[in-house]
């Protein structure tokens, strides 16, 4: 794989950190970050006023001793391994914290963090399982309810107008990285899964307002390319979090371009815009966090993810499917037994992944892969 360029190296040294420059340029000017766990939380929310939202991450974990005294060898690396990186002060200087009870593990880090750390600001927003009208009215409610304990424990603007302007920036930010990513339908993309990644993670990672310009000059350089290396298959990637591009550069060594994702931290349909409706925010956002967040945990929704996925697959005409699952994790690992199945039932090849947080075993990963991108005669 070629040697990233300049631009593009910008995006790597913002994610060797779990708080970048980015993010420490905007505390200094007075800024607060605020870390969240789960695309259940819709950043727009933690975008008003002077707040911004950092994902969690815990870019290069080397291993999880401290948080293994506290949390099972069965709750996943994930977990884990936030868990080690809050204890070892790695995240010294978020000012908040929020979580979603989306499954066992994410509870528990919730628990030990405010049993060990004891931060000022730590709040569980509480997502129900299905969506109807009365389950949107319970999640709009849940939204003002954080917004107003953010407002009285910061002293920040949480008014509709404030919210309609953050809603606003989120969708100019969305749209910026999408219409990078649109560029992997091309026969021969420009770009390369570990290179959209990486923009995509370090935008999660950062201020969206200061790491737009990197993402235009970026998305300039991108559109003057001919094409990306050769490659063999157009592969999909779909699982739980997946944070460190390494993953997606070790399946394209073996020939597998991947041109679309469908994971926590993925863009389809995960950075669709907010219909700005000038209704009341707390609705939209609640209408949107349900509609682009397809989440196993979520009851009675398997259909539509599946259809999402299939949808996906033609509309980016993808060879292949790489089911990636955080070995232990209880939603994604339940989840893929019927969509292997349903998948491979439409004609679509699939190789499915269990894998730690941290990337490891970069040899067994490159045999199955190639294995694979054989197996379909490519």
């Amino acid at each position: 794989m070629a040697t990233p360029s300049k631009t593009m190296k910008v995006f790597e040294n913002l994610l060797e950190s779990p708080q970048n420059e980015l993010v420490e340029k905007a505390i200094d000017q007075g800024r607060i970050p605020i870390a969240y766990s789960c695309s259940f939380v819709p950043e727009a929310l933690l975008m008003a006023d002077k707040l911004f939202p950092v994902r969690l991450r815990a870019p290069g974990v080397a291993g999880t001793e401290i948080a293994d005294n506290y949390l099972s060898s069965f709750v996943c690396t994930y977990a884990r391994s936030l868990l080690e990186f809050a204890m070892d002060e790695r995240f010294d200087r978020i000012r908040g914290w929020v979580f979603v009870p989306s499954c066992a593990h994410m509870q528990r880090l919730y628990d030990n963090l405010e049993y060990l750390k004891h931060p000022a600001f730590n709040h569980v927003l509480d997502v129900p399982r299905k969506v109807n009208a009365d389950t949107l009215a319970w999640m709009a409610e849940e939204l003002k309810n954080l917004a107003d304990k953010l407002s009285s424990h910061f002293g920040v603007d949480m008014s509709e107008a404030s919210l309609n302007k953050a809603m606003a920036e989120w969708n100019a930010f969305a749209a910026a990285v999408r219409t990078i990513g649109e560029l992997r339908k091309r026969p021969n993309p420009p770009i390369t899964g570990t290179e959209f990644h990486a923009i995509v993670m370090a935008a999660l990672a950062s201020p969206k307002d200061l790491i737009m310009p990197m993402i235009e000059e970026a998305r300039a350089e991108i559109e003057k390319r001919q094409e990306t290396a050769k490659f063999r298959a157009r592969l999909m990637l779909v699982g739980g979090h997946l944070h460190d591009p390494e993953f997606i550069k070790v399946i394209e060594s073996q020939g597998g371009l991947v041109v679309a994702d469908r994971f926590c931290t993925g863009t389809l349909p995960g950075f669709r815009p907010i219909d700005l409706n000038g209704g009341n925010p707390y609705k939209t956002l609640a209408e949107y966090t349900f509609a682009k967040t397809l989440c196993p945990r979520m009851m009675e929704d398997f259909d539509r993810r599946l259809a999402t996925i299939i949808d996906t697959v033609k509309e980016y005409k993808v060879d292949g499917m790489v089911i990636e699952i955080i070995k232990f994790c209880d939603l994604w690992g339940v989840d893929a037994m019927p969509l292997v199945t349903a998948l491979r039932d439409k004609g679509i090849p699939v190789l499915k992944l269990e894998r730690e947080y941290r990337l490891g075993g970069e040899g067994q990963l490159r045999t199955r892969v190639q294995a694979f991108i054989e197996s379909m005669g490519k």
